[in-house]
């Protein structure tokens, strides 16, 4: 992985030269008031982005998934995560989630019917991929902003011999694809978390804890 980028200077952004997030004033009833960011990118879906949480099958190895390394400025580190992106304006959370996957990890499908919110029907089919799961819309830090996004389960079955595909990254973005067995992903991200340059994002965190609990209290494990 390359090294970081360095952060040569950090000021205060005006209203005028924002592009992508605007600051707002939020008051109720009881003369209480908020301050919010909010994304200008938001379309008529009124959902912003969409998180993958890919579940790749093979023939012969764990259950597995695919968490990705990309480095995000306002942290100043590599942020843990899964492959997550914009949705653009027409598309649905399953279009955009086959888009961004592809972009990120080069996986590829295509969608030959929309599921909708809550459905847990298959909606999308190929021959080595479907989405199974949408969440409905929700929300990672509700106090500090109005971003939004919803999260999309997508099943990647895979053959014995298949090599891992090539990514369709934008200019300048490098993005680092990790496999982790999912029996192995609560402690590969806190491994991750220890090491220099990198934090863990809250919602892969999340995810990886309650399959962990789950797995202790259920499973029986200790």
């Amino acid at each position: 992985m390359p090294q970081a980028p360095s952060i040569d200077r950090v000021s205060p952004l005006s209203a005028d030269e924002a592009k992508w997030t605007e600051l707002r004033k939020i008051e109720d009833g009881k003369q209480r008031v908020w301050e919010a960011a909010a994304r200008k990118t938001r379309k008529s879906t009124g959902i912003d982005a969409v998180a993958i949480a890919p579940i790749l099958h093979h023939p012969s190895k764990p259950v597995s998934t695919m968490i990705i390394l990309q480095y995000r400025p306002p942290v100043e580190a590599f942020c843990v995560e899964f492959p997550a992106g914009l949705i653009d304006e027409g598309e649905t959370p399953e279009e955009a989630a086959v888009r961004e996957l592809k972009e990120e990890t080069g996986y590829e499908g295509k969608v030959s019917g929309i599921s909708p919110v809550l459905s847990s029907q298959p909606g999308m089919a190929a021959t080595n991929m479907k989405v199974v799961d949408c969440s409905p819309t929700i929300v990672s830090d509700p106090g500090l902003t109005t971003a939004n996004m919803q999260m999309v389960t997508v099943e990647v079955h895979l053959g014995e011999n298949d090599e891992q595909p090539e990514q369709h990254l934008e200019a300048g973005e490098h993005i680092e694809r990790i496999i982790v067995p999912l029996s192995e992903l609560y402690d590969k991200l806190q491994a991750l978390s220890k090491e220099k340059g990198k934090i863990v994002d809250a919602r892969l965190y999340h995810w990886a804890l309650g399959l962990h609990w789950s797995q202790r209290l259920i499973g029986g494990k200790k």
